[in-house]
């Protein structure tokens, strides 16, 4: 069983629930708490809570298999549904109603997290800059494939105001093919140890989905581990995670980075990956994990009409109860959109990083660390 809150403001989704539940009075509503995959008898046990809903036509019911149901409930805010399911637990609960009330408490959840020496409180927006140590990454492959050149520019980050440094060891461009753990330890493992001993409180994330790699640099001194995989191609990293009491991000992938273009089709791509995320965040805190970060993963798997939407959606991942990290810096679905080279996308990446730091997104991951600045400190005067 899984909850998930969607805001109604996107056609194209209302046409596909309207399809879906074979019902237009979704039309009417401004928000929706869909359940997905609940089995018959909880649906039976749940009808006597649920009778308001079903008397005035607020909830809509479409059958996934011959076991289990989709529900929909119609609902005007997020306020009032919140205070509408406090009143009926008073009275008794269900595993419906725990779950309803699990997302409506996750949606405007407050997230304050100590990483390092400094809390991040997640009402406002920050930075985390790119460092590639890989000759072939996407954008600036080659580029800083050395610890000097590395280091200097993790060091003009942070002079920039970056809050977090991601240091990557190994491309995970779309093609692209994995590196041993050794090897990329022997690239990323020099560069946070001189980045540390010469700004003791950076904060350093280590982008990797490798255990062993995700150990070396938690052991020298990262403070976060930035899996692609959301745990799921070396399961063994949440152990890892948990033992150094690191904090995580989890994106979501479909394939591999080599794979993962050859297929980029979904049942309903938000709702897929939100399903994945939350499959993935549960595992992680049964891990006994603390501190989570979700990412929709951008360009990992997506076409391009994928990642727009994701940005114009990313309110519908607030129900999990993360913060939400988002990576569109000079990906190739802005180049294929607009015909830009690489080096030509900061200005339509700051467009689409302004437009997610307004969409929830509260942790933008960029190359460009001055205008991620410019972006984030405008938008505090409106988020």
């Amino acid at each position: 069983m899984i909850a998930q809150i969607f805001n109604c403001g996107d056609n194209e989704f209302l046409d596909y629930l309207i399809h879906k539940y074979e019902d237009k009075s979704i039309l009417r509503t401004n928000y929706v708490i869909e359940i997905r995959y609940v089995s018959i008898p909880d649906y039976n046990d749940s009808e006597y809570f649920l009778k308001d809903f079903i008397l005035n036509k607020n909830l809509l019911i479409s059958r996934s298999d011959e076991n289990t149901l989709d529900l929909l409930f119609l609902i005007d805010s997020i306020s009032s549904a919140k205070q509408y399911f406090d009143n009926i637990s008073k009275f008794g609960t269900n595993r419906i109603i725990s779950e309803i009330l699990r997302v409506l408490s996750n949606y405007n959840s407050l997230n304050i997290y100590k990483i390092g020496n400094k809390l991040f409180n997640f009402t406002n927006a920050y930075l985390m800059g790119i460092i590639n140590v890989t000759p072939d990454s996407f954008s600036d492959g080659g580029k800083y494939f050395n610890v000097i050149r590395a280091v200097d520019h993790a060091l003009q980050m942070l002079d920039e105001g970056v809050d977090i440094i991601d240091i990557g060891g190994e491309s995970t461009r779309p093609g692209s093919e994995p590196v041993s753990a050794d090897e990329e330890m022997n690239r990323v493992i020099p560069v946070i140890r001189e980045i540390l001993d010469k700004k003791p409180d950076a904060i350093i994330s280590i982008d990797t989905y490798k255990s062993k790699v995700a150990s070396a640099a938690l052991e020298s001194g990262a403070k976060i581990v930035n899996d692609i995989s959301g745990f799921t191609f070396d399961p063994e990293i949440a152990d890892v995670c948990n033992h150094f009491k690191a904090n995580v991000i989890l994106m979501h992938i479909k394939g591999t980075p080599k794979t993962m273009q050859n297929n980029t089709s979904y049942k309903e791509v938000i709702s897929d990956i939100y399903d994945f995320l939350k499959k993935q965040t549960d595992f992680a805190i049964q891990k006994g994990i603390k501190n989570i970060i979700i990412d929709p993963g951008i360009g990992f798997g997506k076409s391009v009409k994928d990642n727009f939407k994701i940005i114009k959606r990313l309110k519908d991942f607030k129900s999990l109860g993360f913060p939400i990290l988002v990576g569109v810096s000079r990906k190739s679905f802005i180049g294929k959109t607009l015909d830009l080279d690489t080096h030509e996308r900061d200005l339509p990446t700051a467009a689409i990083e302004a437009i997610a730091v307004f969409n929830s997104a509260r942790i933008i991951r960029t190359h460009n660390v001055k205008n991620g600045k410019q972006i984030i400190k405008l938008l505090s005067e409106i988020i």
